[in-house]
């Protein structure tokens, strides 16, 4: 497991440390984790934050990036990011909180659309500074004279284009003492603890102490580690909150959370460290049930998973684990009665409705065929970027038979994973199959005739 190296942080990619995410986002998108019970949960902790930020119809979403480092980012006004190692090393939700609120603080305050107003001035000056610049060495260079001309235009050139640089990051660093501000009073408005974000905080500093010994404070994006926990201790010990503790029940779902991930994300080797068998707490029994699904014996995993259900019969994400196993072990017909149960116990998750679909396919029954399309529809519906529910919708149309709709469906996936190759041909052959202006002939002329640029 990775240690934290990264200060968390906000606004845009191309003053961030993120350079490989960027490119990531621009080749393949980024490594994103979509889990029901992971994303439940992080609602769970904005909701109240959102709402006394004023964003409750913003409609943020937290998109959790498969990267072991503690890290969280906006580069929006609608999600906020943060990377599984924040959440694995995060041992209260209390310190995952402040995070969100601190991202929050930044998008409350509208930062990154100013900094990107403080960059369009910064370009322009710097531009005026080149012109000059080139100006004096030209006129160094025509009168022939050896006075020095040219060298003040090379410093002409530098010295502007310095200051400015410098402006900049004394803008963004502002930024970041006001989304902990900011931070700090959606925490108290909310009945919840700044100490979490404190701690976090705090942390950094700890680590990044060696690192940052000796910088120039004046060229960083951030402020200096101590100087910014410093900042922080002042206003946010004053909470009367301070000394709060996260419910039983939020710090039981946190480590559940944070089993989960290790189960999935770790090798079994590490996961037994991490909860070895003396270990009986329920967040270390669910570790060691995904591990062992994942990498060992699925009789045996079934049965770590019914001893988890006797303990907490209606927890869905439990009932969606042992259908996911038993899904993925070959035996979807089995799989079917426990996704449904967590279908029905997660309000209708839309994730585990498109897993529900995924089994009713493989069951390769025809009697589920309708079922599975109007699970699927549904689904999709609610979140209708996921090419593998349009995969799995146009394989239960497969089974009636409904080609038009079959290829309309495989089409859909393959324009949201970017191929727009295939995407065309499959909408061409899908409009042959509608009848000329009917919903399916629309969308599928939509996809023919998108203006978006195929993706290598």
């Amino acid at each position: 497991m990775h240690r934290a190296t990264a200060l968390i942080t906000a606004a845009v990619l191309m003053l961030a440390p993120q350079p490989s995410l960027a490119q990531a986002s621009e080749k393949r998108g980024p490594p994103i984790i979509r889990d029901a019970e992971i994303e439940q949960l992080l609602r769970d902790y904005t909701a109240p934050v959102l709402r006394a930020a004023g964003l409750t119809k913003q409609n943020v979403q937290v998109v959790i990036i498969n990267e072991p480092t503690f890290n969280a980012f906006v580069i929006d006004g609608r999600r906020i990011f943060i990377n599984s190692g924040a959440l694995m090393e995060a041992q209260t939700p209390n310190q995952i909180i402040g995070v969100l609120a601190h991202e929050t603080g930044h998008i409350a305050g509208g930062h990154l659309a100013k900094l990107r107003e403080q960059l369009a001035r910064a370009q322009t000056q710097m531009i005026l500074a080149t012109i000059l610049g080139v100006g004096a060495m030209v006129a160094g260079a025509s009168s022939g004279s050896n006075n020095g001309l040219g060298s003040a235009g090379a410093a002409a050139l530098s010295a502007p284009q310095e200051v400015i640089r410098r402006t900049v990051l004394s803008y963004q660093r502002q930024q970041e003492e006001s989304a902990d501000r900011a931070a700090v009073r959606y925490l108290n408005e909310t009945g919840q603890s700044p100490k979490g974000m404190y701690d976090t905080f705090r942390r950094f500093s700890e680590q990044l102490l060696f690192i940052a010994r000796g910088a120039d404070p004046y060229s960083q994006s951030h402020p200096m580690p101590a100087e910014r926990v410093a900042a922080l201790a002042e206003f946010a010990r004053t909470s009367p909150y301070w000394d709060k503790k996260d419910d039983p029940a939020l710090q039981l779902r946190h480590d559940l959370m944070r089993a989960k991930i290790s189960g999935f994300m770790e090798r079994p080797d590490t996961v037994l460290r991490r909860y070895p068998m003396s270990n009986d707490s329920l967040p270390a029994r669910y570790a060691r049930a995904i591990a062992g699904y994942k990498h060992g014996d699925l009789r045996a995993a079934v049965a770590q998973i019914d001893s988890l259900l006797q303990v907490q019969p209606n927890n869905p994400y439990f009932h969606e684990l042992r259908g996911q196993a038993l899904l993925e072990g070959a035996r979807p017909n089995e799989a079917i009665a426990p996704l449904r149960r967590a279908l029905q116990l997660s309000n209708n998750s839309p994730l585990i409705a498109m897993m529900l679909g995924q089994a009713l396919v493989a069951s390769n029954n025809p009697a589920y065929a309708d079922e599975a399309i109007r699970i699927l529809r549904t689904a999709l519906a609610r979140e209708p970027e996921a090419p593998s529910g349009y995969m799995q919708l146009a394989m239960a149309y497969g089974r009636k038979g409904n080609y038009a709709e079959a290829d309309l469906a495989s089409a859909q996936a393959a324009f949201l994973r970017g191929d727009m190759k295939t995407a065309r041909d499959l909408a061409s052959r899908a409009k042959t199959r509608f009848a000329v202006g009917s919903p399916g002939w629309v969308k599928a002329d939509d996809i023919v005739n998108t203006k978006l640029t195929e993706k290598r």
